[in-house]
């Protein structure tokens, strides 16, 4: 009886270690977004249902290119993918701003050295801080506005090879925060979660929004 138990146990925890591992590697899919999406470096966990996205990343997760050279990673879960020429993306943001560096982004992708990362994460002071990071070959990392709450909505446009990027409390009144040139082709664009000095972090991106259009005017994103 005891060996049957143990042989049942056995096939019951197999069953289930192979249905996480199914579940990790399936690629989510998010009812706003017409294209088939991808991970680069897999997320520890994630969930997708209808237009929101939770993901979570492992300890010691990051995308950076310190310009003193003494820190290049490229660990954070990064889901990506193809989209149109011109569009605009925009989401809400939300995590629990745990450690250090802690962050949700949205992501414009071409490769290792040439990427847009603007992420709601917790600053060096403690703050919910907007930060844009501007990667070629070496990473331009700029502090924007902080928000009192643990969300925020961000919004990304690609017109040509020009990203402005966006941010606001309510996800009606937005902010223009960089307004750049992204030369780099061909792009991807999706959602990343980090955890640079800590355990896990995990992000939901809901309200997630997506339009193949070019805005005429880049002071309102619309």
């Amino acid at each position: 009886m005891f060996k049957i138990f143990s042989r049942a146990v056995a096939v019951l925890w197999v069953c289930g270690a192979l249905a996480a591992s199914a579940q990790q590697t399936q690629e989510p899919k998010i009812a706003a977004i017409p294209f088939a999406l991808q991970w680069k470096n897999q997320a520890a966990a994630f969930n997708a249902a209808g237009n929101t996205l939770s993901v979570t990343a492992g300890e010691k997760t990051d995308m950076f290119r310190d310009p003193n050279a003494t820190y290049n990673t490229n660990t954070a879960p990064l889901l990506l993918f193809s989209p149109d020429a011109d569009f605009v993306l925009s989401a809400r943001i939300a995590h629990d701003f745990t450690e250090k560096w802690d962050g949700g982004a949205l992501v414009l992708w071409s490769d290792e050295v040439h990427w847009v990362k603007f992420c709601f994460e917790k600053d060096y002071t403690g703050a919910h801080r907007v930060v844009s990071v501007a990667t070629n070959d070496i990473s331009d990392d700029c502090n924007s506005v902080a928000y009192a709450g643990g969300a925020a909505y961000f919004k990304m446009a690609k017109a040509g090879n020009v990203i402005t990027l966006y941010s606001s409390a309510t996800g009606k009144d937005w902010l223009l925060v960089r307004h750049l040139q992204f030369n780099a082709a061909p792009v991807q664009v999706g959602f990343l979660a980090q955890s640079p000095t800590g355990k896990k972090c995990t992000v939901t991106f809901s309200d997630i929004r997506y339009v193949n259009k070019k805005i005429g005017d880049p002071y309102m994103g619309e």
